[in-house]
């Protein structure tokens, strides 16, 4: 799965990315520091996974993964070509979900592209342009549909829902809120609707804006409002810090942590916060080869959960043998989990929960 890191230039994305991925994407003071996206794989905390390693003593621990993708400044007017804008469209077009970064700090030596420090303003001038990349998108699709209506009447159902998505980005409201039925969703699964993809809004705040509940910072709280009327989340964050920690070993990440006052890393919140965004959770694997989590969405049924290790295992699938997490560490032992008649034995249809500990039965 693939988050696309975007922002106006100079509000910290590449920064947030080198610190998420340690990749090192060059970060420099000057618009279109990145052209060609950064791309980097990041493990998505789970403290679960330590604690099974803790029982099984695996010869490895494998976590599950996003990807982020750094992807170039817009300015305005992206949508009719002006600066990168093409090429911006054309990779946000390829990420499943987009994370936002907005600057909330004061600092002159950082150029604003637009002079001045105004978080919403920001927000809107990239979300207009994806809406007005869409309502061309949404224009070309219903002058093809009306035209095929003539000769078949199905095209109809297809024309209400582009004209309701229509009607609300003429009003500078993005897809993703328009009430859609799971029909209508697949009617427009084809168009690639920028504003239809879940956004997570990162407010990038100072070290001292950090410290003193960033929440209550006025300009934090117009990202929030805003964030609101999109049912969008917001993670204020000082992304000069996040880098910073980035740099440290773990003990030194923890003593950095505890002297700022802070429980965990702003990182830590935004690949979780992002994992859940795209409707993601984990089950989990384990044994003496290895321990593992494993991406599947929210409501997979078990034997597509076998098929993510192997297309055999969703083939020959027979049963599903399950333990819940909290139930294998309580007990400290699988046999322990035996005994106390904790384990399952499940069907096809059953539908995976986040935290199962599983072992697949099938026949090759």
């Amino acid at each position: 799965m693939k988050m696309g890191i975007v922002g106006l230039p100079n509000v910290g994305k590449s920064t947030l990315f080198n610190a998420i991925t340690k990749a090192g994407a060059e970060c420099a003071n000057y618009p279109f520091c990145t052209i060609e996206p950064n791309v980097g794989v990041v493990a998505v905390p789970d403290e679960r996974l330590q604690k099974l390693a803790e029982i099984y003593h695996p010869q490895k621990i494998t976590p599950a993964v996003v990807e982020f993708v750094d992807i170039a400044g817009l300015v305005k007017g992206a949508s009719h070509g002006e600066g990168l804008g093409n090429k911006f469209l054309s990779h946000i077009r390829e990420v499943d979900s987009i994370i936002e970064v907005v600057r909330c700090f004061e600092d002159s030596n950082i150029v604003h592209v637009d002079g001045s420090i105004n978080p919403v303003r920001d927000i809107e001038t990239i979300n207009l342009e994806l809406i007005f990349a869409d309502m061309e998108s949404i224009d070309k699709r219903l002058d093809n549909a009306k035209k095929k209506l003539k000769a078949d009447k199905k095209y109809q159902e297809e024309i209400n829902v582009l004209e309701k998505v229509k009607t609300a980005l003429e009003q500078g409201k993005p897809a993703r809120i328009v009430n859609l039925n799971e029909d209508e969703k697949e009617i427009l699964k084809d168009s690639f609707l920028l504003t239809m993809k879940p956004v997570l809004y990162i407010a990038n705040v100072s070290e001292e804006q950090l410290t003193n509940e960033p929440e209550k910072d006025e300009k934090v709280k117009q990202v929030i409002e805003y964030a609101k009327n999109e049912q969008a989340e917001v993670i204020p964050l000082c992304v000069k810090i996040e880098e910073e920690l980035a740099s440290l070993e773990s003990e030194d990440q923890l003593e950095m942590l505890d002297a700022l006052g802070l429980k965990e890393s702003g990182l830590d919140k935004v690949i979780k916060a992002s994992y859940d965004l795209l409707g993601l959770m984990s089950f989990l694997t384990a044994g003496e080869p290895e321990v593992r989590a494993w991406t599947i969405q929210k409501g997979t049924k078990a034997p597509q959960a076998a098929g993510k290790i192997h297309t055999d295992i969703e083939r020959g699938f027979i049963r599903a043998e399950i333990v819940s997490y909290e139930d294998l560490i309580r007990e400290g032992s699988m046999n322990n989990v035996k005994e106390k008649g904790l384990m399952r034995s499940e069907g096809k249809e059953y539908v995976m929960q986040d935290g199962d500990v599983v072992l697949f039965r099938f026949n090759v």
